[in-house]
């Protein structure tokens, strides 16, 4: 419940401090005195989206600051997947608005995104005002009015899971069947470039290769004479460079007998000589070898054509990506020829998901249909109490084509208030203070199905005056034994049931003009039920009736 509810620099609010009690509170006061802006602030905290232009004209920003009792509702759980602290007992909500259209919100001093505010804040007060009414004409309304007096709640919850995973199997073959058109549609022209990539019998670092034994094909003349002066200098002339060396290195050889100073050298030149003897036997050999092959180049010419023209075509540069790409076509092949069967493998599973979802869908509608009689029944009797004696109500239910996530239902509330009248839907045929009052019934009854902490009626009573007014206030008295109750109103007759009593006025200074809150006593709630009863001159009779009223209750 609301234990109490401050506000800052809002509208026309400069500072307001309002403690409320549990039962039934009632907020009065003249038209235009401000009771709509402190709704306004209250939704504030509850969720609802701001705008810098309510800040108190002159002033940086607002701050809304709301103390709530949840001692007996449960929200642990809520608290804990929203990673919030629970106190347990008692939860601060506070909304804090600043002129350059900035806005933060906490609760219990930790800063919390706006959506799971608005959702705590769903949890915690049901704020009806006028245009509320309005839902009544609404068909998911309905629905949802029904199913919290059915308490279908677990109904709902399995029938939820079964539809969602249907959807979810239903939305998975509609992808794959689309996909299959698409792979039909590409199929061919897969499978040639797929067939093209294998006729290639491509082998990685092939190109490498190929690419090095054709330079070498090409030059084959220009090597082989190269290799022919290279082996003539070294070994083959009377002069080589092998011949002088080898001189060289005896006659070090004969020094060092004589001269060991030169035994390095010796060995230096010794080893020089070795190796390029090696160099020109390795250099004969190659020469010897080299055969120029004109039908090789022209194979190893046609096999790097086939490779180049597969790279061009695939946008590639190297044999790996293009035995990459062929293998993964080689994959999409094999899942266009396995899609069939995995097509009717997921039209089954979705067909069992249907029933399974058709039946959870008929034991939820079971389920509303057998509350509906009970449910028409004691809302006959609410309005019976509200003088709508020859009431007529029922739900009827008609089964939708395709069921969606509220199930395989589509309720319409039928309504007749005159026995001559039959019954047509509420939204053609109720009056503005029918609806007013159909409302009120159906959210007495809610009360006594949920757990909802605070349940705030902001000027419902259009339409209604007299008996009917008192009765209207006599619910709402007997709706707060079971939650608090909070009426904005302007009729006396619902004013003089609360348990509470706030009256909001303007207070005019030399500089401004600021709305007020203040809890009236007993003296001042017979002289406000005396205004609300006889206008601005409250004669002798109004104060009299005031206190009968007042005493009734």
């Amino acid at each position: 419940m609301l234990k109490s509810l401050s506000i800052q620099n809002y509208a026309l609010i400069d500072s307001l401090q309002i403690d409320f009690d549990k039962g039934f509170s009632v907020i009065t006061g003249e038209t235009g005195a401000g009771k709509s802006i402190i709704l306004g602030a209250l939704s504030l905290i509850l969720g609802q989206r701001a705008d810098a232009r309510h800040i108190k004209q002159g002033e940086s920003r607002c701050v809304i600051e709301g103390v709530f009792d949840i001692s007996a509702y449960q929200m642990q759980p809520l608290f804990d997947t929203l990673d919030w602290v629970y106190d347990g007992d008692e939860c601060i909500l506070r909304r804090e608005i600043w002129s350059n259209g900035k806005s933060r919100a906490f609760v219990n001093d930790s800063p919390v995104y706006l959506n799971d505010l608005k959702e705590f804040g769903d949890r915690l007060i049901d704020i009806h005002s006028q245009h509320q009414n309005l839902a009544l004409n609404d068909n998911l309304f309905q629905l949802n009015v029904v199913d919290l007096l059915a308490g279908t709640g677990n109904e709902r919850l399995t029938y939820g899971e079964a539809y969602t995973s249907y959807r979810s199997a239903e939305q998975m073959l509609k992808e794959l069947r689309l996909q299959a058109r698409k792979n039909k549609e590409e199929e061919d022209y897969l499978r040639f470039q797929y067939s093209a990539l294998l006729e290639a019998v491509l082998q990685p670092g092939e190109q490498e290769k190929l690419e090095s034994e054709l330079e070498a094909v090409t030059h084959a003349e220009e090597i082989k004479s190269g290799l022919f002066t290279v082996a003539g200098l070294l070994s083959t002339d009377e002069h080589s460079v092998t011949s002088s060396l080898r001189i060289v290195k005896d006659t070090l050889q004969q020094l060092q007998q004589v001269y060991p100073r030169v035994a390095e050298l010796a060995v230096r030149v010794e080893s020089a000589y070795i190796d390029l003897k090696d160099v020109a036997t390795e250099a004969s050999h190659i020469f010897e070898n080299i055969d120029f092959d004109p039908n090789r180049q022209q194979q190893l010419e046609d096999r790097l054509s086939v490779i180049y023209d597969l790279q061009k075509k695939h946008a590639v540069s190297t044999v790996e990506e293009l035995l990459q790409l062929r293998d993964e076509m080689g994959v999409r092949l094999q899942q266009i020829d396995s899609l069939d069967e995995r097509l009717a493998s997921l039209e089954k599973e979705v067909e069992m998901k249907r029933t399974v979802m058709l039946e959870k869908a008929g034991s939820l509608s079971r389920k509303r249909a057998a509350a509906a009689p009970a449910i028409e029944q004691q809302l006959m009797n609410k309005l019976a109490f509200l003088k709508m004696p020859n009431t007529r109500f029922r739900c009827e239910f008609t089964p939708k084509s395709d069921p969606d996530a509220t199930g395989a239902d589509r309720v319409q509330f039928l309504f007749s208030a005159n026995k001559n009248r039959d019954l047509q839907p509420v939204s053609q045929i109720a009056s503005g203070g029918e609806i007013s009052r159909l409302m009120l019934c159906l959210k007495s009854m809610i009360a006594g199905a949920t757990a909802l902490p605070t349940i705030i009626f902001d000027e419902i009573d259009t339409g209604t005056s007299g008996e009917v007014a008192d009765k209207v206030g006599a619910i709402m008295e007997e709706m707060s034994k079971q939650m608090q109750v909070i009426a904005i109103t302007h009729l006396p007759q619902i004013a003089s049931k609360g348990q509470a009593h706030f009256v909001v006025y303007k207070e005019d200074t030399a500089d401004t003009v600021s709305t007020r809150l203040r809890q009236l006593s007993p003296e001042e709630r017979v002289a406000e039920i005396a205004r609300m009863l006889s206008g601005a001159e409250v004669s002798v009779q109004a104060v009299e009736n005031a206190r009968v009223m007042l005493g009734e209750k």
